[in-house]
C-alpha cells in the first residue's frame, strides 16, 4: 500500500482527491480517459443489420476513425494502438494493426492485438495504461470489435489435412485434388465446425455454467427477469434522452441500434422464454441472456500531463485496476467478486464510496450470483479472505444506462463501452468514483476504478 504522501503525487492540478484513496502505482504520472465511443451495436442475426456483410477490421476501422474524428487528436501524436478481439478472422490477425491503418493512423505507430475473451478491451486498456505509467508512451488508443454476423468456420482435422494434401498434388489435375481430398473421409468429417461459445478446460457453455452458478447463490428466474426488464428499460430511456448522443459515433448517418434494447414493454413478455440451456427447470433463457452482437469501441487514453498540455479536459482517471484468475469448474462466471474485492482493497474505498457501477451483464443470473457472493459473510470468509461480506451492491447506482443484456455484448468491444459509459455517466450525474467489473470465459475477471477528472 501507499502512503498518502505518494497518493497526493496523482492529485489532479493541485484539488483533492476523494476520502481514503491510495493507489499501488508508483509512478508520478496518472492516466486519464480523455474520451471514448463506439459504433451502433447491432444484433448479429437481426435480418437488417448493417454489419452482416463486415469483417471485424470494418468495425473497428470505423470505431477508430470516429474516436480520431470526435477528438481531434493528431494520429501523429499516437504512440502505440491496442485492440481486443475474440473471434479471430485469419485474413487479420493482428487487428488492431489493420484497423489503424484502416483509420488513417500512420504506419509507424506499432500496434497488437489481445484476447482475453470477454475482458479483452479491458485488458487491451490496462495495457495501454501500463505503457503509459513505464514511460514507453504517452498517448495510447485501446478498444475492441467483434461481429458474429459472419465467423470463420472450419472443416474437420481429417478435412484440413486432405485439402493441404490435395494443394501438393494440383499440378497432376483436378482429378487428383478431387480424389485427395474425399480420400478416407465418412459424412461427419464433411460437417463444418462453428465456433462454439464453451470453455475448452471444461466443455461446459458457459450459459449452463450460470444456470448452475445462479442456483448455488439461490438466484431465481424471476429476479433474472426483473434484472433484464430493468436493463433494456434503461437502455431505452437513456437513448430517448440522448444520454447516448455523445457516446455512439454514426454509421451511415445513423446511431440507431438495431434489434437489441427496447424488446420487452412487459415483464411478463420476458417471463415467456423458455430454459435455454438446462432443460427444462433452468433459469437462464434467451430473453435474460446477452445477445451474439456486432460493434466495437474505442478509447483515448493519455498521461495527465500530455492531456493537459494538448488542451484536453480529460473525463476521468484510471485510479486502479486488476485482473483475476478462479476456478473455471465451479466459478467460471465469479471473477467480478473476487476482482472488486482486490481492486476495492488495493484503492482503499468500499463498494459504499462508489458512485457509478458497471457491471457487464453477460447473463442476468451470472450478475445477481456475483452480487449475492459480494454480500456474503459465508462468501467473503472463505473467499476472499475478509472479515466479512465485500458490501451490498447499491441497486440505483447500477447500469443505469442499460447494460449487455440490452445494450448487447460484442466480446473484444464490450470492455471499452463500460470505461466509455461509466466516464460519461460520472460526469452526467456528478459522481466521483465507478466500479467496473467484468467476467470472461475460463474463470478470468476484471475490475478498475475509475475517479471523476476536475481541472
Amino acid at each position: 500500500m501507499l502512503s498518502r504522501t505518494i497518493a497526493r503525487r496523482h492529485t489532479p492540478c493541485g484539488s483533492a482527491l476523494g476520502a481514503g484513496f491510495h493507489s499501488t502505482t508508483t509512478s508520478l504520472k496518472s492516466v486519464v480517459i480523455v474520451d471514448g465511443c463506439r459504433i451502433p451495436f447491432q444484433r448479429s442475426d437481426y435480418k437488417d443489420n448493417a454489419y452482416k456483410d463486415m469483417m471485424s477490421y470494418d468495425l473497428g476501422r470505423m470505431a477508430l476513425k470516429g474516436l480520431l474524428d470526435k477528438t481531434a487528436v493528431d494520429p501523429k501524436s499516437i504512440d502505440y494502438v491496442t485492440f481486443g478481439t475474440v473471434i479471430q478472422e485469419v485474413k487479420t490477425s493482428n487487428l488492431a494493426r489493420e484497423a489503424a491503418l484502416g483509420a488513417g493512423i500512420p504506419n509507424n505507430v506499432a500496434s497488437h492485438t489481445v484476447t482475453q475473451a470477454c475482458i479483452s478491451a479491458n485488458q487491451a486498456i490496462c495495457t495501454g495504461a501500463e505503457k503509459i505509467l513505464a514511460g514507453r508512451a504517452d498517448i495510447v488508443v485501446a478498444g475492441g470489435a467483434e461481429i458474429f454476423s459472419d465467423v470463420p468456420i472450419r472443416f474437420s482435422r481429417k478435412m484440413r489435412k486432405n485439402m493441404l494434401a490435395a494443394d501438393k498434388v494440383k499440378r497432376k489435375g483436378t482429378g487428383a485434388m478431387i480424389k485427395t481430398v474425399l480420400k478416407g473421409l465418412s459424412l461427419k468429417d464433411l460437417a463444418p465446425e462453428a465456433p462454439a461459445i464453451a470453455n475448452f478446460s471444461t466443455g461446459e457453455v458457459m450459459g449452463h455454467n450460470s444456470d448452475r452458478l445462479a442456483s448455488r447463490f439461490g438466484v431465481t428466474r424471476e429476479s433474472q427477469d426483473a434484472l433484464a426488464f430493468t436493463s433494456h428499460s434503461n437502455a431505452a430511456k437513456a437513448h430517448a434522452e440522448g444520454l447516448y448522443d455523445d457516446e455512439i459515433v454514426p454509421v451511415n448517418g445513423s446511431i440507431e441500434e438495431h434489434g437489441i434494447f427496447g424488446n420487452f414493454s412487459t415483464p411478463e413478455e420476458v417471463a415467456k422464454f423458455r430454459p435455454a440451456f438446462v432443460r427444462p427447470h433452468g433459469t437462464h433463457t434467451g430473453g435474460n441472456s446477452s445477445y451474439l452482437t456486432d460493434g466495437a469501441a474505442a478509447c483515448l487514453i493519455m498521461s495527465d500531463e500530455k492531456a493537459l498540455e494538448l488542451g484536453y479536459k480529460p473525463k476521468t482517471y484510471l485510479r486502479e485496476w486488476t485482473f483475476q484468475a478462479v476456478d473455471p469448474f465451479e466459478d467460471l462466471l465469479l471473477g467480478p467478486a473476487y476482482s472488486c474485492a482486490k481492486v476495492l482493497k488495493d484503492a482503499g474505498l468500499t463498494l459504499a464510496d462508489m458512485d457509478v457501477i458497471e457491471l457487464h451483464e453477460a447473463f442476468a443470473g451470472q450478475v445477481l450470483a456475483n452480487i449475492a457472493a459480494m454480500d456474503s459473510d459465508k462468501f467473503g470468509k472463505e473467499s476472499l479472505g475478509l472479515d466479512g461480506k465485500l458490501g451490498e451492491v447499491d441497486m440505483d447506482k447500477l447500469n443505469l444506462w442499460g447494460g449487455s443484456l440490452a445494450i448487447g455484448h460484442p466480446f473484444g468491444a464490450t470492455g471499452a463501452r463500460l470505461v466509455t459509459t461509466a466516464s460519461n455517466r460520472l460526469i452526467k450525474e456528478d459522481g466521483r468514483y465507478a466500479l467496473i467489473a467484468a467476467c470472461a470465459d475460463s474463470g478470468l475477471g476484471h475490475a478498475c476504478i475509475l475517479e471523476r477528472f476536475d481541472a
